[in-house]
């Protein structure tokens, strides 16, 4: 069976704060780990009104500090928007604080729009390093090599895990190619998950971190004890990838009753092709939703994100898919 875990986005719903949010978070993961899932993962976003985890390390200390033996991570950090010596001491310092528990996802995009990358004091050409900072921070991570000028204090030798994160084939290339857990991002753009996957694993060389391929495919989904209750949860992140089609974000919205009246022909064709990768039932309906994607993608591991506005419905959600799925 595969493992199982969580995305979080730290989602602010209508008519709650970023504070509840944060709350939030940390209540799920305290859930997840009850649950058996393997890891929680927060997201790098930024000027985004719906999303409160753009200090994505500091979300992790916080999550961290509250739970006991989950792993917790980024999904990921986005490099370009970042020096590798700054992130190589945050999360030194996170896997210092709680070791063997840190994750470090790493994606090229810089989850924001150019105005924002130009606030953040990085150029859009930052992306075109990346490569070569993911080999700064793995060695700034590593440990400390004979006349080595810059160290990562703490961060050095902690040899945090890294994954590499990805919706096309470029990060599948990379990852195969450094010997790296990969994880795509099939949760909003599933049409290269096929071809990424295929990709990574031809290219995969084991390296000190990883002796065979491994990849985390992720996915929405949300379970509830009806059927009727799952879809109707659902439409609060068809709306969400309805408004991004419209350039309209913003915060989380409550479900609504009629999906079809709020969409056009046009929008819900974009939104469900963003959303294929994406499911909803009750606990006895929704493995088997859900055996298909993972027979075909021989996916390790389940990366699952679930934007429900109530919050005591997204935490049943979570615990039912575990009971599913154990």
């Amino acid at each position: 069976m595969v493992n199982l875990s969580v995305l979080d986005l730290a989602y602010i719903g209508e008519g709650f704060t970023p504070a509840d949010a944060l709350h939030n978070a940390l209540d799920l993961a305290r859930h997840a780990e009850a649950a058996g899932y393997e890891r929680f993962w927060l997201a790098e976003h930024h000027n985004l009104a719906g999303i409160a985890s753009a200090a994505t390390s500091v979300c992790i200390c916080h999550v961290a500090g509250g739970t006991k033996t989950i792993r917790v991570g980024a999904g990921g950090i986005m490099l370009p928007n970042h020096s590798p010596m700054v992130i190589a001491e945050q999360f030194g310092t996170l896997a210092t604080l709680f070791p063997e528990r840190i994750d470090l996802g790493l994606g090229r995009a810089p989850g924001t729009d150019q105005r924002t990358l130009m606030a953040l004091r990085r150029g859009p050409e930052s992306s075109e390093n990346f490569p070569q900072d993911v080999l700064e921070l793995q060695a700034l991570l590593g440990p400390p090599q004979e006349n080595q000028f810059l160290h990562a204090i703490p961060g050095e030798d902690t040899n945090v895990p890294l994954w590499i994160l990805g919706s096309s084939l470029y990060g599948a290339q990379l990852a195969g190619m450094l010997g790296l857990p990969y994880a795509f991002a099939s949760h909003f753009a599933p049409q290269a998950l096929m071809q990424a996957i295929s990709v990574y694993r031809e290219r995969f060389e084991p390296s000190k971190q990883l002796d065979k391929p491994y990849v985390m495919v992720g996915c929405n989904v949300i379970v509830a004890d009806t059927e009727e209750e799952a879809k109707r949860l659902f439409t609060s992140p068809q709306q969400n990838f309805t408004r991004m089609v419209r350039g309209t974000r913003g915060q989380l919205p409550p479900p609504i009753d009629d999906i079809e009246a709020f969409w056009s022909p046009a929008e819900k064709h974009h939104a469900a092709g963003m959303l294929a990768c994406s499911f909803h039932g009750t606990k006895d309906s929704i493995k088997d939703k859900l055996a298909s994607m993972i027979e075909e993608t021989g996916a390790d591991e389940l990366m699952v994100a679930a934007a429900v506005w109530d919050h005591k419905a997204r935490v049943r959600s979570f615990e039912l898919l575990a009971e599913a799925m154990a």
